[in-house]
């Protein structure tokens, strides 16, 4: 059996475009934030429970996009692990190979340092 390579296509996976999308809106909330922070520093009454539920907002909608590129982050890891499981079950003489290979490089380079 293949491992699955459609990863290395030259479209951005969604684990890419979920991270683009996490920066964005913890960009956004950030901006946010030290506006309502400012706005806030000279408001009161109405105006002041009006900015902190505009920030509570805020927050919650990072809350959820975080929890949502956790999602995917760990499925992407659960389907890593079961490519590279079906891997070396269907090639086992071939991931000793490369684990030995990678052993030994590893050995070098930690070597060579001293």
């Amino acid at each position: 059996m293949e491992p699955n390579t459609t990863a290395t296509s030259s479209t951005p996976s969604s684990a890419t475009l979920a991270s683009e999308r996490v920066l964005e809106v913890l960009k956004s909330s950030v901006d946010d934030a030290e506006a309502l922070l400012r706005e806030a520093a000279n408001a009161t009454g109405d105006r002041a429970a009006e900015l902190r539920e505009r920030a509570l907002k805020s927050l919650r909608a990072t809350r959820e996009t975080l929890h949502e590129t956790q999602d995917i982050v760990l499925e992407h890891g659960r389907r890593a692990a079961r490519v590279t499981d079906d891997y070396v079950h269907d090639n086992p003489w071939q991931a000793v190979a490369a684990a030995g290979l990678a052993g030994l490089l590893l050995g070098l380079v930690l070597s060579g340092r001293r």
